[in-house]
């Protein structure tokens, strides 16, 4: 979905940026300029940020994870 109309930043490009280490709203802002021109989307874009990290990066850890464990010894 796109969040910010002015820009064209989707939820899942903050996810993204979210996951890969984007420390706060306000780099964020640096790097997708994200609700830096009319500002409609700032409410929403903030959420869509901090569910990101909270959740490791949203849309983007969906799948399914795998565990190898080490062969024991006889």
């Amino acid at each position: 979905m796109i969040v910010c109309v002015c820009h064209r930043v989707s939820d899942r490009d903050i996810a993204i940026a979210a996951s890969s280490g984007c420390p706060n709203f306000e780099a964020l802002q640096d790097d997708l300029l994200v609700a830096t021109a009319c500002g409609a989307c700032r409410d929403c874009a903030c959420a869509v940020f901090e569910e990101s990290r909270v959740k490791g990066g949203g849309s983007r850890n969906r799948g399914m994870a795998v565990t190898i464990q080490p062969l024991l010894s006889a």
